[in-house]
């Protein structure tokens, strides 16, 4: 009986659009529970890199395994954010989760520092969507006057998450093995049970219309110099001191990057409100 009654109301609320308070709660809690882990994997791997690089035999490629999810991430962020408008944001936060866990296994997985660096690119592509589309979601379901105070507790999360980031991970890697698998494994296999709930719980309880965009058109043009633009700049980020910041592939990266920025910005104005980031957003 009770679950027909749930399912009742959740087929009456994608009807109307309109949430009960515990159904948002739920969503909520789905909600910052992706946002939660996507900020927790930009730290958790670097107290633990040395055991890993050190276990997978790549000390050289270590810094790779954590640039390739910040490269994708950020590239991935305003991408969800612009085909939410347009397919729906319930459908793009439940595939970014889906492509974060799957990305957290196989990670879990990999048997070289290359390997594990393909794999955090991937959960960077899913990491990329639970943070954009977190707050968007939020603003869809949440009444003005109050989204102050949930925004407060995303941010609370997201800070959290950072904090306890390199304390998870130095507590891994500080372990021989947890039921036969090796301790730093479990950096990426922890993230399965959290997000399959993440998963269960927008799947179950977030049910809002979807309002068909004015337009459809895909700004890809922004897509690709904005990869242009932020991918050099990221890797010489983080290669910048083995190389030396003055070094000719520092140099290039930075030229490249400058181009793309460039490139990108005049993109979006002329695309106007289609643009992948609208110009008129940073407008008084």
């Amino acid at each position: 009986m009770a679950r027909a009654d749930r399912k009742a109301a959740a087929a009456e609320s994608a009807k109307t659009g309109v949430m009960t308070h515990r159904q948002i709660m739920f969503v909520l809690f789905g909600l910052m529970a992706g946002m939660f882990l996507s900020a927790l994997d930009q730290s958790v791997v670097g107290t633990a890199m040395r055991t890993i690089a050190d276990d997978l035999n790549g000390l050289s490629a270590q810094a790779w395994v954590t640039t390739a999810y910040l490269i994708t991430s950020t590239i991935a962020t305003p991408i969800y954010g612009k085909l939410g408008d347009i397919f729906g944001r319930r459908y793009l936060f439940i595939t970014a989760i889906s492509i974060f866990i799957v990305g957290s296994v196989i990670s879990g997985f990999a048997n070289s520092m290359y390997e594990l660096a393909a794999f955090r690119a991937i959960q960077g592509i899913g990491a990329g969507g639970l943070f954009a589309l977190a707050l968007t979601i939020l603003a869809d379901i949440v009444p003005p006057r109050e989204r102050a105070k949930y925004q407060g507790m995303f941010l609370a999360v997201f800070g959290t998450s950072s904090v306890l980031g390199p304390l998870i991970g130095g507590l891994f890697a500080g372990v021989d093995n947890i039921f036969g698998i090796t301790g730093w494994r479990w950096i990426f296999l922890m993230n399965l049970p959290i997000g399959l709930i993440a998963l269960f719980l927008v799947l179950s309880f977030l049910h809002i219309p979807h309002h068909e965009a004015k337009s459809k058109v895909i700004d890809w043009w922004g897509v690709v110099t904005i990869i242009i633009g932020v991918v050099p700049i990221l890797i010489v980020a983080e290669q910048g001191r083995e190389w030396g910041w003055t070094s000719f592939n520092s140099l290039a990266s930075y030229a490249t990057g400058v181009v793309g920025i460039i490139s990108f910005i005049l993109i979006e104005r002329r695309m106007g409100d289609d643009a992948l980031l609208p110009l008129s957003l940073f407008k008084s």
